[in-house]
């Protein structure tokens, strides 16, 4: 992997004094990328290789963007309890949820961005659905459904279904 390591000067006046910060600049291709992008990354620790950096700061970009993809589908904008154990379970819980619907888009051969995803099985929760056919074929049941409407019912009739069957009572001498 090709490196451009820079190092520079951060200077700031407070009065009569100056006060300085160093740092270095780590710049890379990203090949991981499916087009390569330029990364710089600015570090104050003159100690660690360059590559332990970046790879340092690829992990931490992946748990950022887990957040964020937590804190847009799952808000948690209020704790069911008080206790820390409360709040433990409940993102416990979140992340059990996040993981499950990692899986899923996964393993669907049909593409789905994470947020719908997570929008259809929060609205078909509740129903009896064999969620891996819904989401390969969506457009499915729809089309089974708008088939049925357009088709008109049957005209009702007085004589199907035995409604009006010509049946002998015996005459048991009441009434």
């Amino acid at each position: 992997m090709e490196l451009r390591i820079q190092t520079v000067v951060f200077r700031k006046r407070k009065g009569d004094k100056t006060i300085e910060h160093k740092a270095r600049i780590i710049t890379y291709v990203d090949q991981k990328k499916t087009k390569p992008k330029l990364v710089n990354l600015l570090t104050n620790d003159f100690d660690m290789e360059p590559e332990d950096i970046i790879e340092i700061y690829r992990k931490r970009w992946l748990i950022e963007t887990l957040f964020k993809q937590i804190k847009q589908n799952f808000p948690l904008r209020y704790f069911y309890g008080e206790s820390a154990n409360a709040i433990k379970i409940q993102i416990w819980a979140t992340l059990i949820a996040n993981l499950l619907l990692t899986i899923m888009q996964r393993s669907l051969k049909k593409s789905w961005s994470f947020s719908n995803l997570a929008t259809m099985v929060r609205i078909m929760l509740m129903y009896y659905v064999d969620f891996f056919s819904f989401f390969e074929h969506p457009e499915k049941d729809w089309q089974e459904i708008l088939i049925k409407a357009t088709v008109e019912p049957p005209e009702p009739s007085l004589f199907d279904g035995g409604a009006c069957k010509s049946e002998s009572h015996a005459d048991n001498g009441q009434g």
